[in-house]
């Protein structure tokens, strides 16, 4: 169970969902727990982030030539993306396309840095990007919205600004008392960073809650199956690429596994939001199975390091 922590979340969170949502006992408790644990999950986060930080070394925190070129490629790809989506015929392609474009767009996840580490790649390189890759997402994303939707009723400034709120407050804050804790409290912050995988557990906990409300978007979806089925399988190609995509250029620079942690773990709550309150609804189920795939990767990712000691891929 050790070695496949994160498979056993994401059949946790599964289980626990169905069981609440159908046996008729349960579902009041299920029904008044639900906000609650949505509720919990940016507290999660922002613990483990601030534990994963307590262990940066202040001279990683530096700009790095992958960094840029990462960026490059994801906003390239983005317009492509655009263009497949504007140029496209028929609904239902349209929908799948703009379900793969939430995919890549997203920012990468706060939490890529536990991952990253447990991998054995860098977790100061690792936090530099996702703070340059969230701000980069909060300017070229709503300047794109509206060459694909083009009755997007929000303001460049409106679009940022929510963005730039999550940057700051889950990723930024407890960087910073991470760091400044190190400084004044070092004894407790050394204590802290002493007990072994306490964050990586911390994001099996919020990966859980994450799996239940994916799993209850796909179950209420109203799609056909065909769309459905396109919906949750695009994500898995996406995800492959990506990672693929990110290990070989960080490859060429010495640092291929926070490379492709990178490129290939998303912040898909971001993308969520962007489906549900700027283009199509349905389009956010594609992010919510980009969470499945990207952590089943992961997982395999841990296990083939803890039985070989490297990583394969």
């Amino acid at each position: 169970m050790k070695r496949w922590s994160l498979v056993v979340s994401l059949c946790f969170g599964t289980l626990v969902y169905l069981l609440f949502a159908n046996v008729p006992a349960l579902v009041p408790f299920g029904m008044a727990a639900e906000p609650w644990a949505e509720s919990v999950l940016p507290v999660i986060l922002f613990a483990l982030l601030f534990v994963t930080f307590c262990k940066i070394d202040v001279r990683d925190l530096r700009l790095r030539a992958w960094h840029v070129w990462l960026e490059v490629l994801r906003l390239a790809l983005c317009g492509l993306l655009v263009a497949a989506i504007v140029s496209a015929v028929g609904d239902h392609s349209r929908l799948v396309l703009t379900g793969v474009f939430v995919c890549v767009a997203c920012p990468t996840a706060a939490a890529a840095a536990v991952v990253t580490e447990k991998l054995g790649g860098g977790i100061g390189s690792m936090t530099i990007f996702t703070i340059i890759d969230n701000v980069v997402t909060s300017v070229a994303v709503p300047l794109l919205l509206p060459l694909i939707e083009r009755g997007v009723d929000v303001t460049f400034a409106q679009a940022s600004l929510m963005v730039l709120r999550n940057v700051a407050t889950v990723l930024v804050i407890p960087l910073l008392l991470a760091l400044a804790c190190r400084k004044a409290l070092p004894r407790m912050t050394s204590a802290i960073a002493g007990v072994h995988n306490l964050a990586f557990y911390m994001w099996c906990v919020n990966l859980s809650i994450v799996t239940g409300l994916t799993v209850r978007n796909i179950v209420h979806a109203t799609v056909s199956g065909w769309t459905m089925a396109l919906l949750l399988l695009a994500p898995l190609g996406v995800t492959l690429a990506l990672f693929t995509m990110g290990k070989a250029v960080g490859h060429a620079y010495g640092d291929s596994v926070s490379a492709g942690q990178a490129l290939g773990q998303k912040n898909t709550v971001v993308g969520i939001w962007l489906a549900l309150t700027f283009l199509d609804p349905l389009a956010a189920l594609a992010p919510g199975a980009y969470v499945i795939w990207q952590n089943l990767v992961n997982a395999w990712q841990i296990w083939y390091k803890e039985k070989y000691g490297r990583v394969k891929w």
